[in-house]
């Protein structure tokens, strides 16, 4: 089967958890005999060489094909002056841009053929490499050979819808996480209408969580029928030993993640004034960033936390896998998680993990903690029970570990090429 699959990002030029999905998806799915025509906005030239990687800067479009004109004529993009990132919650949103709606850009008839560069980043322009990055998709689908159109989140599905356009061949939407999980009830409503458009256009719909099913099936009304549940797994199901050590004596509990209103920060830092209430020989990290960062910091602060509560900023690499090592705690405390892989990541480096009951990857590991999010006392409780038990602490390490070993790439891979096989049967 050779697959025509669409991505804004792969690693190891990643942003979040959607490369790191991407890349092992890809990796399942080439293990299982699939041929992957993966496209990116920008190729940085040292991705893994896992599939047949186009670079959407390098393509050159023909205007002249009239389908190509009725899809440049029905795209509308969004010009952002400012920074912008597809998880941005509400306030930040607010805060960092100044949008406008346009109609199409008007194509010069005179010029039969045009290259469009790629930032491959989240910029200002984020709405207009959206709606070139579809035309790009269009003229891929039309010289490259393919049985399935495969798109990942609300950046590609133009790009899998006017794919669809070209070729006929039938389109997988792959939902990572909603309008809804980034923001609330407060939805940027472009990104939903996009959202919307792709699910519906698409034949079929893959959601990471039953949690993520609900909503698509109830805020964007995809038919039930039509979306199925494949859960994220782990690259490497080993246990990671480290050999960093701590440098202060006291317990770590650590928070790491884009700190916005989807991750839940604020009720971190309330359980953390309710557990140093208790044993002030604890220390608190927040690792990450985003746009609840200052208030994080003006709250330690009214809590008296100083000391105690430590702020890292955004990282990465090397450094991640250090936090982790160094932690006797891992925290996620999500409002809304669509699956959420770092508590998985934690558990490789044998850190027992306090997960929120509103996040996918609640569904998967059973053998950890699971808290609502608003509730900072049950939270509290959690995390000194762990940093005080040692036999808990130890029991949640072991069956952590063991679990992990089930969450294979490979597994999640075979039932999607269960999904692409039925498409591919059923087109005429």
């Amino acid at each position: 089967m050779k697959v025509l699959m669409f991505g804004w990002e792969f690693p190891p030029h990643i942003s979040g958890g959607l490369g790191t999905a991407c890349y092992g998806l890809v990796k399942g799915l080439v293990h299982h005999k699939q041929e992957i025509i993966f496209v990116v906005p920008k190729l940085w030239g040292d991705e893994e060489p896992l599939a047949d990687f186009v670079n959407a800067s390098d393509v050159v479009i023909d205007y002249r094909e009239r389908k190509f004109k009725k899809i440049w004529k029905n795209l509308t993009y969004l010009e952002v002056s400012s920074f912008l990132v597809p998880y941005l919650g509400p306030e930040e949103f607010k805060k960092y841009t100044d949008y406008a709606m346009h109609d199409r850009m008007d194509v010069d008839e005179s010029v039969f053929s045009n290259k469009f560069e790629f930032s491959g980043k989240y910029g200002k322009d984020l709405m207009k490499e959206v709606s070139r990055y579809a035309l790009v998709a269009a003229q891929i689908a039309k010289s490259k050979e393919h049985d399935v159109i495969h798109a990942h989140d609300w950046l590609a599905y133009p790009a899998g819808i006017a794919a669809k356009e070209i070729s006929g061949k039938p389109l997988v939407a792959h939902i990572h996480a909603t309008e809804f999980d980034r923001s609330g009830e407060t939805v940027n409503q472009p990104v939903y209408d996009i959202e919307r458009a792709g699910m519906l256009a698409a034949d079929h719909v893959v959601a990471v969580s039953h949690l993520t099913r609900k909503i698509v099936i109830e805020k964007y009304g995809v038919h039930p029928d039509k979306v199925s549940v494949l859960h994220n797994a782990v690259l490497d199901a080993s246990i990671i030993k480290s050999d960093v050590r701590k440098k202060v004596p006291e317990k770590i509990v650590t928070f790491l993640g884009r700190i916005t209103f989807q991750k839940g920060p604020e009720y971190f830092v309330e359980a953390a004034k309710k557990v140093i209430d208790r044993d002030p020989n604890v220390r608190f990290v927040m690792a990450g960033s985003g746009d609840l960062l200052n208030r994080m910091i003006e709250r330690v602060a009214e809590l008296g936390m100083g000391t105690k509560f430590h702020f890292t900023g955004f990282l990465k690499g090397k450094d991640v896998d250090d936090m982790y090592a160094i932690s006797d705690v891992y925290v996620m405390p999500s409002v809304s998680e669509p699956f959420g892989i770092a508590p998985l990541e934690a558990v490789r480096h044998n850190t027992p993990v306090i997960i929120s009951k509103q996040s996918g990857v609640a569904e998967v590991l059973r053998n950890a903690i699971k808290v609502d999010f608003w509730d900072v006392d049950a939270m509290a409780d959690a995390i000194f029970g762990l940093l005080h038990y040692e036999s808990i602490s130890k029991m949640f390490k072991e069956l952590g570990s063991e679990e992990l070993k089930k969450l294979k790439w490979e597994h999640v891979a075979a039932k999607l090429v269960t999904v692409y096989d039925k498409l591919h049967k059923e087109q005429p």
